[in-house]
């Protein structure tokens, strides 16, 4: 009987080793997967890519640099000289004299302009800063004691000098 079991345990070990050999190398062949449709967060990653790629190349600078480079940061004679030169060859210009500020007028700007329907038209009130002030005013109402508003438009505001009845508009900007 020692005999029998012994065949009938190494024909049993046997035929366990080999399908356990064939179970550990298989000869099946693996299909390539297919690549369907690809979803369109793919496409749009795709298509970003390209734009980023496109703009780095716009970033590259098309024209070498001059090599003797102009420093900003020192002072030559001879740019002077070039510019004194220029200057001189420049035809000359006729200054038109700008009429100074009168030292004893207030400085006044126009802030805005308010407008309520009426029987008779619209009635306007200027808005008008200056002298640390700010004015509400409507036609014939006093701004400072030197001026009276005379008449007031979509956009420009007449001051009239009570001194010498000069007039002065004020305009929006």
């Amino acid at each position: 009987m020692n005999l029998k079991r012994t065949a009938t345990i190494v024909v049993g070990g046997a035929a366990l080793g080999a399908w356990l050999a064939g179970a550990a190398t298989s000869n099946h062949s693996i299909l390539p997967t297919e690549t369907g449709v690809t979803p369109p967060i793919d496409l749009r990653g795709e298509a970003l890519a390209r734009e980023i790629a496109r703009l780095q190349e716009r970033l590259r600078p098309t024209a070498e640099p001059r090599h003797p480079a102009r420093n900003l940061f020192s002072f030559r004679a001879r740019a002077a000289q070039s510019r004194a030169a220029a200057a001189v060859a420049a035809p000359p210009v006729m200054a038109v004299p700008l009429p100074l500020p009168d030292a004893n007028r207030p400085v006044l700007k126009l802030a805005g302009i308010a407008e309520d329907d009426g029987p008779e038209g619209p009635l306007r009130t200027a808005i008008i800063s200056g002298e640390g002030q700010l004015y509400l005013v409507k036609e014939g109402d006093q701004v400072t004691p030197r001026y009276r508003v005379g008449k007031i438009s979509a956009d420009v505001v007449e001051l009239i000098d009570t001194g010498d009845n000069s007039v002065r508009r004020l305009a929006l900007r």
